[in-house]
């Protein structure tokens, strides 16, 4: 079990960093959706940038020290339960998708977690 944890682990890691940078860096495929299709106010896309980051960061400690990648991939579902909500407020439906998926997969991060405890 844990080496499924440390692959998905290393994968949700990668794609929340990956997306975190985009909004940290203010790239405008990324930011430009937020706030006009979702109306996130731009001040905060910084603040959802570092969110991800850290949580990344998080979830790869979390490979070596398990509270610290529990609280993580936690927080992501959180996070992306939050971000499920914003798109059907939103009626973006296309957006809802991808979304779906990065909150299953921080599931199923945590999940594993805690099965290879």
């Amino acid at each position: 079990m844990f080496i499924a944890s440390v692959i998905v682990s290393a994968l949700l890691a990668l794609a929340t960093a990956f997306s975190g940078f985009g909004k940290l860096t203010g790239n405008p495929q990324v930011v430009e959706p937020l706030t006009t299709k979702l109306g996130v106010p731009a001040r905060l896309i910084p603040v959802l940038g570092s969110l991800l980051v850290a949580g990344a960061v998080g979830t790869v400690a979390g490979i070596w020290w398990a509270p610290i990648g529990i609280a993580a991939t936690a927080c992501f579902v959180l996070y992306f339960l939050g971000a499920i909500i914003t798109h059907a407020r939103a009626k973006d439906w296309p957006g809802l998708g991808p979304v779906v998926g990065l909150m299953l997969f921080s599931a199923a991060a945590l999940v594993l977690r805690l099965l290879s405890l």
